[in-house]
């Protein structure tokens, strides 16, 4: 790092595969004479800020393809609905839009998850809880995700779409991610019908969303 004299780090990852990467410092010297440069990034920004160092970089479109790969999904109708009615619990901040797919959203207070599909009398028929990892792992530090599982197992479907990968689970600093992972394997066994399911980002984890209640209500058709 361009800091002073330089700072040289070893590091235990490779950004992106996984969210943070540990880094140890290690004296200059260590630096090889002919070193085997994996990348080369260009640096924008390298500040200390107390024991902390901000490092802003371009990424090169090979970086940011394996970060966020650009997948494009398919427009064609889940499982062939003309049209599928769409509730949005009302306390979502940033529901999901379901851009160019044949959906009907109504934005109505849900007593468990965050986008579901009725049946004609008003019953919940299945729903997903959509969460964010930083939102996945809080929830389950606070046993909250726990009460929301017990409550969509009641429904005849429901399930829970991260929008990101598993493997991220493995870079989490601020907490083991051991104990991460346990907890979600128990609550698995505990709540086997409600699958947990890591979608890698926000974009397939509405793709998936819509093709999983387009599903629950063909399969109540059935």
């Amino acid at each position: 790092m361009p800091l002073g004299p330089g700072l040289l780090f070893r590091a235990r990852g490779t950004w992106p595969r996984t969210s943070a990467v540990y880094l140890h410092p290690v004296d200059l010297a260590d630096w090889p004479d002919e070193p085997e440069i994996v990348e080369r990034v260009g640096v924008r920004s390298c500040v200390r800020r107390g024991a902390a160092i901000d490092l802003v970089f371009w990424q090169s479109p090979q970086t940011r393809k394996q970060a966020r790969p650009r997948v494009a999904t398919p427009t064609a109708r889940a499982s062939g609905l003309p049209d599928l009615t769409i509730v949005v619990d009302a306390h979502e901040r940033y529901p999901y839009k379901f851009a160019e797919k044949q959906v009907t959203t109504v934005r109505r207070g849900l007593p468990c998850g965050d986008y579901a599909v009725e049946t004609d009398e008003g019953d919940l028929l299945a729903s997903v809880e959509r969460k964010s990892l930083a939102d996945l792992v809080s929830s389950l530090s606070s046993g909250r995700l726990r009460f929301a599982l017990a409550e969509l197992a009641a429904l005849p479907r429901a399930a829970v779409a991260v929008e990101d990968r598993y493997s991220s689970v493995f870079g989490l600093t601020h907490i083991r991610p051991a104990v991460v992972a346990d907890m979600l394997a128990e609550l698995q066994v505990r709540y086997p019908m409600v699958p947990i399911v890591f979608c890698e980002t926000r974009k397939l984890a509405e793709e998936w969303t819509y093709r999983y209640l387009a599903a629950a209500w063909t399969w109540r058709e059935e």
